[in-house]
């Protein structure tokens, strides 16, 4: 494949919302190419940086990246969802900052070889990890037409979820759907002409759903979540960009119950529960990227930045 390049999204705001103190423990727990973590390692002088991707891919460019930086650097092959983990295993109690990005990277969006983009013809495949068993043409030619239709308009948010789950079923029938241009072929398909014509691509939320299915992405990050804020020291900070208003969803209800304490009913005379707030928003509505940067990079555009610090 091309050079493992990819332009990370919201850097600057990253970096000033992390608050990096120069002897402190951090971990970004979705490397890619090392865009945030170059700049964390950058202001480390006798902190470190634990990096954690799913992609071997993505932990051999990233190995190169911070290169300069590998005194202070700890790469660890996992889902970010095994954070917890790793910490456990490098024998890290608790850390200053913890950075997700949620986001597909450009290189792996743009290699038509691992089946992410509907404007390439691949292999239909879509793992972050290919030494996971589970892959988009299984979910493609094996899930029923109830599961297709669910993770279609669930995770894809697709309103013409029963129809294209249908149509794959039918095409299935004949012979199995192999490609990812044969599958937006069946997308198209199924879907009316006055949705054709949309902006949007046909296949983005149909594809955006069977890769979400494939990597189990919504579970990992509920579970991140809530391993992560009990790692942090006080004063520490979780920092997390979603992509779609599905992750965005899960960080702000997680960090919301974080910081809000009792959940004792309104109608209680004193609390009973004992619940105190873990963390503080740092940011009450979510960053979103400038004007400039969405002329650079366009795939900025459904950033959302949130940060949360513990207290």
């Amino acid at each position: 494949m091309s050079e493992f390049h990819h332009v990370s999204v919201l850097l600057e705001e990253c970096i000033e919302g992390l608050n990096i103190k120069p002897d402190g423990i951090y971990v970004d727990g979705t490397l890619g190419g090392a865009g945030h973590s170059s700049r964390i390692a950058a202001k480390l002088t006798t902190g470190r940086l634990i990096g954690i991707d799913r992609d071997p891919i993505a932990l051999r460019a990233a190995e190169k990246r911070l290169e300069p930086f590998k005194e202070r650097v700890t790469l660890v092959h996992a889902n970010f969802s095994q954070m917890d983990n790793a910490l456990d295993e490098l024998g890290i109690d608790k850390v200053d900052g913890v950075l997700l990005d949620l986001g597909v990277s450009s290189p792996q969006l743009d290699d038509g070889e691992r089946g992410f983009s509907y404007m390439v013809d691949a292999p239909l495949d879509m793992r972050m990890n290919n030494a996971d068993a589970r892959d988009a043409h299984e979910i493609v030619n094996q899930w029923s037409y109830e599961d297709l239709k669910k993770i279609l308009y669930e995770y894809g948010e697709e309103r013409y979820a029963p129809q294209i789950a249908a149509a794959i079923c039918r095409r299935r029938e004949t012979a199995p759907i192999e490609t990812t241009l044969e599958l937006v072929d069946v997308i198209r398909g199924a879907m009316p002409a006055s949705a054709l014509r949309e902006k949007q691509h046909p296949a983005k939320r149909s594809f955006q759903a069977i890769r979400i299915a494939v990597n189990d992405e919504l579970n990992d990050l509920s579970k991140v979540m809530g391993t992560a804020i009990p790692r942090l020291n006080p004063g520490g900070r979780l920092a997390v960009i979603t992509f779609h208003s599905l992750e965005d969803r899960i960080v702000k209800n997680a960090m919301a119950d974080a910081a809000k304490g009792c959940t004792c009913p309104p109608n209680f005379p004193v609390c009973v529960c004992g619940k105190k707030p873990s963390v503080k928003l740092i940011t009450r509505k979510p960053i979103v990227s400038g004007d400039e940067e969405l002329e650079s990079n366009p795939r900025a555009r459904s950033a959302k930045l949130r940060i949360c610090e513990k207290l």
